[in-house]
């Protein structure tokens, strides 16, 4: 089976390993990259998008996004997390390839109409593509194959705010839209990507496996890790992006529940996502009138780890 993607991405050193994985791995077809702000601004996820393929010897389109959300103001990138390059402050080398000229949405809209029923999009930054992708084109919804969002958390607490995930956060109203649209959407959070730990061991071995490609996830992976053992007393680090793209091709790792999906927009609670189980009655019934979707509650990590790791060695 093959899986034809679009990644949206903000690439960031766990998307560097997950773009690694897109370009690697035998079933998936990556039909193009689009960036966003998020990790980093618009313009560095951009050109690390660009080097990451064509160090891997295959560079494919990408396309630049949403510099900005869409309501509010935008927020410092955290450099304390992936550097001030997005890939932990190693050394790059240059980049050959140019932007597509089409901007993301577009880029989105064009690609998800050329193959309809065929396209995934695998979203694991702030959702402003996606959401301008809706507005220039209502039809995709009945269009794409699915979306797979990295994004959110039902029980696990956040990592930007108390209650909030940093993709959700950075564009609520963004993401307010996104989930909440009429298509198979799945939501890969926190409470999974949590449970998922790429250890050094790991990274030694998709190092000496990946070439050029390999010494730029093995660079950036020290800094991050050193961020993780500082914020979660982890030696290794929580490869977010990557779990996206597992629950693509091994959902027999995950389990899921079906449920409705709202996002908080403004307040205290800014970010946060609200998942309201099928079925479940509460006092009003307001939570519930939102699209089905379905939300990763569990998973294995350990074995999600190691296809990961796999999948780049």
């Amino acid at each position: 089976m093959t899986y034809p993607i679009i990644f949206d991405t903000d690439p960031g050193v766990d998307d560097a390993q997950a773009i690694a994985i897109a370009l690697r791995h035998p079933e998936i077809e990556l039909l193009g990259m689009t960036t966003t702000f998020g990790n980093v601004d618009v313009e560095t996820a951009t050109h690390n998008a660009l080097l990451l393929g064509e160090l891997a010897g295959k560079p494919v389109p990408v396309a630049q996004g949403a510099a900005c959300p869409m309501v509010k103001p935008r927020h410092p990138a955290p450099k304390h997390i992936h550097g001030d390059n997005g890939l932990g402050n190693i050394d790059l080398p240059p980049v050959a390839g140019q932007a597509d000229p089409r901007n993301a949405a577009q880029f989105i809209v064009d690609t998800v109409n050329q193959r309809p029923g065929d396209v995934s999009l695998v979203a694991v930054g702030p959702l402003g593509n996606l959401a301008a992708a809706l507005q220039i084109d209502p039809s995709i919804v009945t269009k794409v194959k699915q979306v797979v969002i990295m994004g959110g958390s039902i029980r696990e607490g956040g990592n930007v705010t108390p209650v909030a995930e940093a993709n959700i956060f950075n564009d609520a109203h963004a993401a307010q839209k996104v989930l909440t649209a009429e298509w198979p959407l799945t939501l890969v959070g926190l409470d999974v990507t949590h449970r998922c730990v790429l250890t050094p061991q790991h990274m030694e071995r998709i190092e000496t496996a990946q070439g050029e490609l390999g010494k730029v996830l093995a660079g950036s992976y020290a800094f991050y890790r050193n961020f993780y053992r500082q914020a979660l007393g982890i030696d290794g680090c929580c490869p977010h992006d990557s779990v996206a793209l597992a629950w693509l091709v091994r959902p027999d790792l995950f389990e899921t529940q079906r449920g409705h999906l709202n996002v908080v927009t403004e307040g205290s609670a800014e970010g946060q996502t609200l998942f309201a189980p099928k079925g479940r009655a509460f006092i009003q019934d307001r939570w519930s009138q939102t699209p089905e979707v379905d939300v990763c509650l569990g998973v294995d990590g350990q074995a999600v780890s190691n296809w990961i790791t796999d999948t780049l060695s």
